[in-house]
């Protein structure tokens, strides 16, 4: 749906458009709903826009809960108290750390012996200074755990999800991979080589970085609902938007962290806000939603850029330089067989 929005999308890039995000009243979930006997995993849920969706998917009743995290210690001490404030549900603690592949693919691995998995949400994510390089992969820092890795595991699980929908069930299992509007003040070179882009680091700005991380994974879903039937697995991006009691400005400086500190006291929603976003875009938005971009309780344009010819030029060299990158798991591999399986199953 967000590939209809062309003619709202150069207003979401205005100051405007974001304080008119920023102040959009939430909508509440429908009456109702509950999670009984469902399965959700959520990675970076001990802390903050996580661990605050962890709480909201448990309180709708969610009977097992997969909280999937980088330090076992402090996955522990989150979950301890989730198992306490819920105590009928199953609170699980697993490894996964966005820097490595291995710990991804083994992630995707273990995912494989659930009975049923019913929600995704994709959380972890980093914005960080100085320039850092993640010594497993060479890649810049936050272009691996924002993108790279995230769209590695998204790729893996897509297979797994698919095979653990629920016979006869009329809601296919959701991932949505967590954004932000940052997308929407694009810096990126629009010609030549994509990812190349973030091996210099005499370019590197931090805020920029993040939000072209932010852009990559956006023009990745829109590319990848391609490939899979939202009647199999709905993909979605959804974007929280300027949020308080997170550590998303832990990399900056201290000055920089007290002039972002006044702009979250004017203008930053709660936390449970904010994560309220997630379970909009899981449990809500639907097949509508599928290859879109989510915020403020609603779907969303891409950003102006996409609907151009250059950007869709840059999309599509975009997926096959990523495709390339993942090569070493058979990404395309794993996706064209899903495009083919999803394509019989509705003939």
């Amino acid at each position: 749906m967000s590939s209809q929005l062309e003619s709202k999308a150069p207003s979401e890039a205005t100051a405007l458009g974001f304080l008119r995000r920023q102040f959009t009243r939430p909508k509440p979930l429908p009456a109702g709903l509950s999670l009984a006997g469902k399965v959700a995993i959520v990675t970076g849920s001990n802390v903050g826009l996580g661990l605050s969706a962890c709480r909201q998917l448990l309180q709708l009743g969610l009977s097992h809960l997969i909280m999937a995290v980088r330090s076992q210690a402090k996955g522990d001490a989150a979950a301890a108290q989730l198992r306490t404030d819920f105590a009928s549900a199953t609170v699980s603690v697993w490894i996964v750390d966005m820097e490595s592949y291995d710990s991804v693919r083994a992630f995707a691995n273990r995912c494989e012996s659930l009975e049923r998995i019913d929600v995704v949400i994709l959380n972890a994510g980093l914005t960080m200074a100085p320039y850092t390089v993640a010594r497993a992969t060479g890649n810049e820092l936050m272009l691996q755990v924002n993108y790279l890795s995230t769209a590695l595991l998204t790729i893996l699980l897509l297979p797994v999800l698919k095979a653990k929908k629920i016979a006869g069930s009329s809601q296919p299992p959701v991932l949505s991979i967590v954004g932000s509007d940052a997308m929407y003040h694009n810096q990126m070179e629009l010609r030549g080589p994509i990812l190349p882009q973030f091996q210099r680091a005499d370019t590197f700005t931090q805020f920029a970085w993040y939000g072209k991380t932010k852009l990559l994974q956006a023009l990745f879903v829109s590319k990848l609902a391609e490939f899979v039937s939202p009647r199999d697995v709905i993909v979605n991006v959804s974007n929280p938007g300027m949020t308080d009691g997170t550590d998303f400005f832990r990399g900056y400086p201290t000055w920089a962290k007290r002039l972002f500190g006044i702009a979250q006291w004017m203008l930053a929603r709660s936390v449970d806000v904010g994560a309220s976003t997630y379970l909009d875009a899981v449990l809500v938005q639907g097949e509508k939603s599928h290859g879109s971009f989510t915020s403020d309780w609603t779907i969303k344009p891409y950003p102006k850029v996409w609907y151009t010819p250059q950007g869709r030029s840059f999309t599509e060299r975009l997926w096959e330089e990523t495709m390339e990158e993942l090569s070493f798991v058979g990404a395309s591999k794993i996706l064209g067989d899903l495009r083919q399986s999803s394509t019989g199953s509705m003939q």
